[in-house]
């Protein structure tokens, strides 16, 4: 089933017995795409950003993809004084 409102498009298509829906328009609108998917309690938000115009030197697709932890997603809220997330781990650094 999809759903147009304005600039906002849902999709939603069923696999394996279980709903995925797939929202875009709403969040990230300076990317040039974002797209939201939901399955359950799961959500992801996805965007990218590109250029128009290719750089004639490049012989490669340059790519980047940023990841965040955080606790906060996973229903963990730090105990304590602090009620916030520190830094991010030495892993989430790393790679």
């Amino acid at each position: 089933m999809s759903t147009t409102t304005g600039q906002i498009a849902t999709v939603s298509v069923d696999v394996g017995g279980q709903e995925i829906v797939f929202e875009t328009g709403k969040l990230a609108k300076q990317a040039d795409g974002a797209v939201v998917v939901r399955s359950g309690d799961t959500m992801i938000l996805a965007t990218a950003v590109g250029r128009l115009d290719a750089r004639p030197d490049a012989d490669f697709f340059p790519l980047t993809v940023d990841v965040e932890e955080r606790m906060y997603a996973a229903g963990k809220i730090p105990g304590g004084f602090f009620k916030r997330e520190g830094r991010a781990t030495e892993r989430a650094t790393l790679t």
